[in-house]
């Protein structure tokens, strides 16, 4: 078995936005080599998240709405008891939580295994920075 790691370079310029990056898991597992395995792919932010959905705006538009009614921006430290640390991003934490860490994507004959409309999207909730996604692939 052999294993191949990767980081991917995030910034959103929007507070919170998705983004598709599905094109460069395949560019990566395409310059592992690997043929059969699992492919991860891990938000190394704990305000981002990766995500497995389908690529349609509307839905995309649907996700941003719905997370801001479950946990929405609001700086001020009585929202959030995070933000009595001296940060301002409680709610980016909570979304994160829903939204996932990370996906495990099939690998065979070279591709990832995904079924209909899949693709995989970095989920970013406290933007306007640099933030990194590994992509580390396992198998033969």
């Amino acid at each position: 078995m052999r294993s191949f790691r990767w980081t991917l370079n995030m910034n959103t310029p929007e507070r919170v936005g998705f983004v598709n990056i599905t094109s460069k898991v395949e560019a990566v597992l395409r310059q592992s080599g690997i043929r059969d395995g699992l492919c991860l792919v891990n938000a190394m932010h704990i305000t981002a998240s990766v995500f497995v959905n389908d690529d349609e705006p509307g839905l995309h538009r649907d996700f941003a709405a719905w997370l801001e009614r479950l946990a929405p921006v609001d700086a001020r430290p009585a929202s959030y008891q995070h933000n009595a640390t001296g940060e301002d991003n409680g709610d980016a934490h909570l979304k994160r939580q829903v939204m996932g860490r990370e996906v495990v994507v099939a690998v065979t004959d070279g591709e990832l295994d995904f079924g209909p409309w899949e693709q995989i999207f970095y989920g970013e909730f406290d933007g306007q920075r640099t933030k990194r996604v590994l992509v580390k692939i396992i198998g033969e």
